[in-house]
């Protein structure tokens, strides 16, 4: 048994050797690599040039990239994932290499002849080269070109770019994204979270949400501020005030089809007048024990209301002359 042990072991190196040896198919060599990479095919000037050359019976997608800080491509670090991504999960896909497509990666440090015999003045460009020779060859052998003009790219947008690129009856692997734990545990944390704060302040808020009058004055103030014309002003985005041409300032547009911002907020303010004005001799002022203060309430309150109602009528005159009612002190 000792013998044959040794004699395994002296025939290893040659195992070895055998293992290295090209097949002769440049599509299945470089296949092969790319696969035991688990990713696209990291080139140089001469296996770029090995990979592209023709005569070539297979497709070939390669993504031209500066990585390194100094060039300050942030778009090749930032998009190399996503390429990354897109290469493993093609070759994953297709198996049994149906498609005969490869992907591979060329680094401005290790392919700068390259660049400068394309006259490369951008990065990231990717190049898809069709097979020159075979039932899905080509007639014109220049590469496809696409330009990361739109900006930033996803592995789903360069699928479908590279899917119309190959024959239709061609293998189109979908996208495998890796499960991201983090953003699970980090999302259900942030829930767990808010439902604990929720249930702990609950006792509280509840008071505070089945308050009646809290309720009526959100609701008050919500009606005033859309029938005072805010939502109008954000639409056309009127100007806050207009100058009279006389070196003054007109707080009023003319006509009832144009308003200023300020405007809007002065009808605010008196329709906010008007209603608590009416709310209180409604509510208000019946509970009010003492006569005398009762009395002085209901003409205070009438008074205001008929002055801001005055006013209110005026404003309408200001905006639009015609208009003939009106009451006074204004």
């Amino acid at each position: 048994m000792r013998w044959l042990q040794l004699l395994t072991a002296s025939l290893l190196p040659f195992t070895a050797l055998a293992a290295k040896k090209s097949s002769g198919d440049r599509f299945k060599d470089l296949r092969a690599k790319s696969v035991s990479n688990g990713g696209p095919l990291k080139l140089d000037d001469a296996s770029y040039g090995q990979l592209t050359k023709a005569p070539r019976d297979y497709s070939v997608a390669v993504l031209l990239t500066a990585l390194e800080t100094r060039f300050g491509c942030e778009l090749c670090r930032n998009f190399q994932p996503e390429w990354d991504l897109l290469g493993k999960s093609w070759t994953k896909g297709d198996k049994n290499a149906e498609g005969r497509l490869l992907f591979g990666t060329l680094d401005f440090t290790d392919g700068k002849n390259t660049f400068q015999s394309m006259m490369l003045q951008t990065a990231p460009v990717l190049l898809f080269f069709h097979p020159t020779i075979g039932p899905n060859a080509k007639v014109d052998t220049q590469p496809v070109r696409f330009d990361f003009t739109g900006g930033p790219q996803t592995a789903e947008q360069i699928h479908a770019w590279i899917a119309r690129q190959v024959p239709a009856d061609a293998p189109k692997p979908a996208i495998s994204r890796p499960i991201n734990w983090i953003k699970i545990i980090s999302v259900t944390i942030i829930v767990l979270g808010v439902i604990t704060l929720f249930a702990v302040a609950w006792p509280y808020l509840t008071p505070i949400l089945q308050n009646r009058n809290l309720w009526a004055a959100f609701s008050l103030i919500t009606v005033l501020l859309f029938t005072s014309g805010h939502m109008f002003n954000h639409i056309r985005k009127t100007p806050y005030v207009s100058g009279d041409g006389k070196g003054g300032i007109t707080y009023f547009a003319g006509g009832f089809s144009n308003q200023f911002g300020l405007e809007s907020q002065i009808i605010a303010a008196i329709y906010g007048v008007l209603a608590f004005a009416t709310i209180s001799l409604a509510l208000k002022v019946p509970r009010i024990a003492d006569a005398r203060a009762q009395q002085f309430a209901v003409f205070l309150w009438s008074g205001i209301l008929l002055c801001m109602y005055s006013f209110l009528l005026s404003v309408f005159r200001v905006k639009n002359s015609g208009y003939q009612f009106w009451l006074p002190p204004f």
